[in-house]
């Protein structure tokens, strides 16, 4: 239950991560059916799904499916002949671990990736009608009233529409931020001279939808709301999962709650370096070979390692560890 209460808490910190429930285990393994863990964005892996091997291969294919955000039935067997080609098998992956005990393991993974933050700053009844629309179709709403509100460094969309007050800093904290989707609720005539004002780059103004949405003809606040929405989804990035020990900033949350950007007058913003130390781009899963039982492995801080004349091997578990390090040569 305390594993089920960290897994609430991390929905609600908007951090991603992969339930790993053992659905089935064959003797002989060390966990059992209902054992739970989950698979954190840095590769921690609180709970227990098994030994040190099993622990290897389910940590690397969950970072991997935080990447997609998909979610599937894992079967680890010492045997190199797995029932992937069976008929009805779509679904389920299966990774032959040479070092585990003699038993099989197979293990619900299941990706929870936040939604997507749509930030909008502004009281007016577009403001108000965006927020509602983004939760209407899955997406997570927020919406702040004034300027002195910081922005989410995870939001994959900021829409001003406050009409006139503090637009300027607003925009100009968003583009420096690096936010996916940056966009103005005005006018063409207001938004071309607003654009004007700002003290950025021709390229960094480009970023900015002004005026926003799409031309679908809208008039009322629930319209323009869902013009805004539409372009804000065709022009969404493809989701991606953290690189290790580094914060998120595309499409999905913090490990930790991040250092926001505070909206402040403009020689007081943050520069771009700065920002992008603070918030890092996702890259893939870095994985690296066992070299005693070929098997791959997730190199994260806290995957076993060893070093040896300079050189980083990393291991799936324990007993490889051993007998490298008794023998290097043996596997180089």
């Amino acid at each position: 239950m305390n594993l089920l209460v960290r897994a609430d808490q991390l929905r609600v910190g908007r951090t991603p991560f992969v339930l790993a429930t053992v659905v089935r285990a064959e003797r002989p393994t060390s966990a059992k059916a209902g054992d739970r863990a989950l698979v954190l964005p840095d590769g921690t892996i609180e709970g227990f799904v098994g030994g040190t091997c099993a622990e290897s291969t389910v940590r690397l294919q969950g970072l991997k499916l935080l990447e997609t955000g998909e979610s599937t039935l894992l079967r680890i067997t010492p045997d190199a002949e797995g029932p992937e080609d069976r008929p009805g098998a779509e679904g389920l992956l299966t990774v032959a671990n040479p070092c585990l005990s003699g038993g099989t393991l197979e293990i619900f993974l299941e990706a929870m990736i936040p939604a997507p933050l749509v930030f909008v700053y502004g009281e007016a009844p577009v403001a108000r009608a965006l927020a509602d629309v983004a939760r209407a179709v899955g997406w997570e709403g927020s919406r702040a009233e004034t300027a002195q509100t910081s922005i989410p460094l995870d939001a994959s969309a900021v829409v001003v529409a406050s009409h006139g007050r503090d637009e300027a800093e607003i925009l100009t904290a968003a583009v420096k931020a690096r936010i996916p989707y940056v966009a103005l609720v005005a006018s063409r005539k207001r938004a071309t001279a607003v654009l004007a004002e700002l003290e950025l780059s021709d390229a960094e103004k480009a970023t900015i939808h002004a005026p926003a949405g799409l031309d679908i003809g809208a008039r009322t606040a629930p319209e323009i709301a869902l013009s805004v929405l539409a372009e804000i989804i065709s022009s969404r990035p493809r989701q991606t999962a953290p690189p290790p020990g580094e914060p998120v900033r595309i499409m999905l949350p913090l490990l930790e709650k991040p250092p926001a950007v505070q909206i402040a007058p403009a020689a007081q913003i943050a520069s771009a370096a700065q920002i992008a130390s603070a918030a890092q781009i996702a890259s893939a899963v870095q994985i690296a070979k066992d070299p005693v039982c070929n098997m791959d492995v997730a190199v994260v801080p806290d995957a076993l390692h060893y070093q040896h004349e300079g050189t980083v091997y990393y291991f799936c578990g324990t007993g490889c560890r051993r007998a490298f390090a008794d023998a290097p040569g043996r596997y180089l």
